[in-house]
């Protein structure tokens, strides 16, 4: 089972934001019940080419209208980059967003501890991986 979490970069520090992340880090799940384990297999860069991800933006909110074609391709750039993972977690992720993941069969994981640590925030949600 795999497992995405979107990243500032490489010190694996969660981003709140999915959409506007920078990285995702992706993880193998091993083990079951209570020994179960999270194994790093890879950062990717988001591939969003519509924003700066230099100065990507947390607490950003979309404006954009429901049926702009373009920024909707933009996003669903990332399901498809994610589409061998089983599972996303998130704080904060917009309609055009939580669409682009269930839409490659993503399920979405809402996280909402204060964390910002990766493996501890596998940790907190695991039992919600089945």
């Amino acid at each position: 089972m795999k497992i995405a979490i979107p990243v500032k970069d490489e010190n694996l520090t969660f981003f709140l934001n999915a959409g506007h992340t920078p990285k995702f880090a992706i993880y193998t799940l091993n083990g079951t019940g209570m020994f179960r384990s999270f194994a790093l297999e890879s950062i990717i860069n988001n591939p969003r080419t519509d924003i700066d991800h230099n100065h990507a933006e947390e607490e950003h909110d979309c404006s954009h209208a429901s049926n702009d074609a373009e920024h909707i391709e933009q996003h669903n750039k990332m399901g498809v980059s994610l589409n061998n993972c089983d599972y996303i977690v998130v704080k904060k992720a917009c309609k055009n967003t939580a669409n682009s993941f269930t839409s490659q069969g993503i399920k979405l994981v809402k996280y909402n501890g204060d964390s910002l640590d990766a493996g501890v925030i596998l940790k907190e949600t695991s039992s919600q991986f089945k």
